[in-house]
């Protein structure tokens, strides 16, 4: 199948939630709290989800769409998950660290990615079979070899952190390790940036479908590798571990303790 008119249409609803979230940063965002006070929401937000959903449905009216901010819609075999923002607390607090995520699975396999940070014009993009793309540039994971060379690892927390102190010993045996480890904010970001080797390893969980989707996709077709934390398939809502793949059962060892 031909996917490149999905990618099209993808990367003009993320560059149009885009331009939303530029138009935006310096302005009155009507800020709100969801589940925690930590767990915030803007009218960016919505009003990039209004333009990403105008714009899908506008190309494929039939199909279905799980947003972050206006649940699901739709029953049909294709559906895309969006995420309008993410990296809202980043945005709100105006850290240059958020973005679009846009991903289409076609029987609940992922089959196009397209990531947008408007901050710095980076537009990573992954079709199925197609490999991984930075601006229209081949990007590929890193080479490091080995946990210890160091790599250089990000993780993040989820919005109960106060109560749900899981990661906090998974985080310290990578510190007692020597290891240095990034909490940048933005899931969607945090898996491209493994896969133009920016990063090598990436771990979190409590992450939902919309945070990962495109995400995984882009750095599957960098040659990067993700598993739940016993090294099995992932599926979403599960603990997830990504890596160059070249340290990913390191990092797994590391995890399971």
């Amino acid at each position: 199948m031909n996917l490149s008119p999905y990618l099209e249409v993808a990367i003009r609803a993320a560059r149009a939630a885009g331009a939303i979230h530029l138009y935006y940063r310096d302005q009155e965002m009507h800020i709100s709290s969801k589940s925690t006070p930590a767990d915030l929401v803007t009218l960016v937000d919505r009003l990039a989800e209004e333009k990403i959903r105008e714009t899908l449905l506008e190309a494929y009216g039939d199909h279905s769409i799980l947003g972050e901010e206006g649940g699901e819609v739709g029953s049909h075999d294709f559906r895309w998950v969006v995420d309008p923002l993410d990296g809202t607390v980043n945005y709100a607090h105006g850290f240059p660290m958020s973005c679009v995520s846009i991903g289409l699975e076609m029987g609940g396999i992922r089959s196009v990615g397209v990531v947008y940070d408007a901050n710095r014009e980076e537009l990573f993009t992954a079709v199925r079979g197609g490999g991984a793309y930075l601006n229209g540039r081949k990007i590929a994971v890193s080479t490091c070899p080995d946990l210890m060379q160091p790599a250089l690892l990000a993780t993040g927390f989820p919005y109960n952190v106060s109560e749900d102190r899981t990661n906090f010993e998974r985080l310290g045996r990578f510190l007692n390790l020597g290891l240095p480890v990034r909490r940048p904010g933005s899931a969607a970001l945090d898996l491209c940036y493994v896969a133009c080797g920016r990063l090598d390893g990436f771990w979190e969980y409590k992450l939902q479908p919309w945070d990962m989707s495109a995400g995984l996709l882009i750095l599957e077709e960098a040659g990067g590798k993700f598993s739940n934390f016993e090294g099995q398939t992932y599926q979403y809502g599960e603990a997830m571990c990504s890596s160059n793949g070249r340290i990913q059962d390191q990092m797994l060892e590391v995890l399971r303790g």
